[in-house]
C-alpha cells in the first residue's frame, strides 16, 4: 500500500465515529421526466414520471415493512431519520417513504425528513437538461473521457469528483455522528460471518434518498477507495442498498436490491407482449 492509499483509508476512518454500530440505507429516486426524455439531469429540477411515482410507492412499501419477505438487513424499528437530496425527484421519493412509514400498519409514526445539499447529485453544468445525443455531438471527446477516466474530464461548468467528495464528506460525517449519539458503541469481538445469531441489541439506522452519482462517491468515500473507481458501483432507480457499521467498520450488507419493483417489470413485459401481438410483430 502506498502513501496515497494510506491517506484514503485514514480519511475514510475519520468520517466514522469510533465503535459505531448502526446501518445506513441508500435509496435512489424513482424515474424522472428527464430520464424518460434521455436528458442529462445533474442538479436540474425534474419531477418523477408516472412510472417513477409507482416505483417510489413500491420502494416505500418495502422500507415501511423491512422485515416482511424478502426482508431487508436492517435493525428493528423505524429509522432515526430520512435524509434526502433537496431536488424534486428525491424529495418526492422521500415523501412517499415517510408517508408509508407513518401508516398504522407500518411504524405508525412520522419519521423526521430532512433535506441536505451535501447529498445533491453531481452538478453537470452545461450538460444539464440536454439530450444525450446533443452532448455526444458537441462534447463527444469530453464525454468519452468522463466515461473512461472520470478524474480527467467532467461536464463543462460542472463538478469534478474531488469537489463532490469535499462537499459530501461533512454531510456523511454529520449523519454518522447523529447515529452514534443515538446508539451505543459496539465491538468487533462478536461473530463477523453472516448466519450466526448476534445477541447484540438493535442498533439505529437512517435512510438517505439520493442519486446514482452521489451514491457512487459516498461508497468510495466510506470504504476509502480511490475516486478513479467511480464506475464500479451501479444504482437502479429505486434500488435499495445497505451499509452496516460494526464497531466502526463499514460492511456492505446489500447492494442495489430491486425485488420490490418486479410487479412493475412484469406489467411492462406484458404490455410489450400485447403491443407486439397487436402489431403482428414476431
Amino acid at each position: 500500500m502506498d502513501d496515497s492509499d494510506g491517506e484514503l483509508t485514514l480519511a475514510a476512518s475519520e468520517l466514522i465515529p469510533e465503535g459505531l454500530d448502526a446501518s445506513l440505507v441508500l435509496l435512489r429516486h424513482g424515474e424522472s421526466e428527464f430520464i424518460v426524455e434521455r436528458r442529462f439531469q445533474g442538479q436540474a429540477e425534474t419531477p418523477l414520471s408516472a412510472i417513477g411515482r409507482r416505483q417510489a410507492e413500491r420502494a416505500a412499501d418495502r422500507l415501511a415493512h423491512p422485515h416482511a419477505s424478502p426482508a431487508l438487513p436492517v435493525p428493528a424499528g423505524a429509522p432515526r431519520s430520512i435524509v434526502h437530496s433537496p431536488l424534486r425527484r428525491t424529495a418526492e421519493t422521500a415523501a412517499a417513504v415517510a408517508g408509508a412509514m407513518a401508516d398504522e400498519l407500518a411504524f405508525g409514526r412520522r419519521v423526521s425528513v430532512l433535506g441536505d445539499e451535501g447529498f445533491l447529485e453531481i452538478g453537470q453544468g452545461e450538460w444539464e437538461g440536454l439530450h444525450h445525443a446533443e452532448i455526444e455531438t458537441r462534447w463527444g471527446d469530453v464525454l468519452a473521457t468522463w466515461r473512461r477516466r472520470p478524474l480527467d474530464a467532467w461536464a463543462p461548468g460542472g463538478e469534478s469528483l474531488p469537489a463532490v467528495q469535499e462537499r459530501l464528506r461533512p454531510a456523511i460525517s454529520n449523519l454518522l455522528r447523529e447515529l452514534a449519539a443515538a446508539g451505543i458503541p459496539g465491538t468487533l469481538d462478536r461473530p463477523q460471518v453472516a448466519g450466526y445469531r448476534d445477541p447484540t441489541p438493535d442498533t439505529p439506522w437512517s435512510l438517505v434518498v439520493g442519486h446514482d452519482g452521489i451514491f457512487k462517491v459516498l461508497l468510495l468515500t466510506l470504504f476509502g477507495l480511490p475516486l478513479e473507481q467511480f464506475w464500479m458501483w451501479s444504482f437502479d432507480l429505486c434500488g435499495i442498498s445497505v451499509v452496516e457499521f460494526r464497531a466502526g467498520r463499514p460492511v456492505v450488507r446489500a447492494i442495489n436490491l430491486t425485488e420490490h419493483l418486479a410487479p412493475l417489470l412484469d406489467e411492462a413485459a406484458q404490455q410489450a407482449t400485447e403491443e407486439r401481438q397487436r402489431s403482428g410483430a414476431l
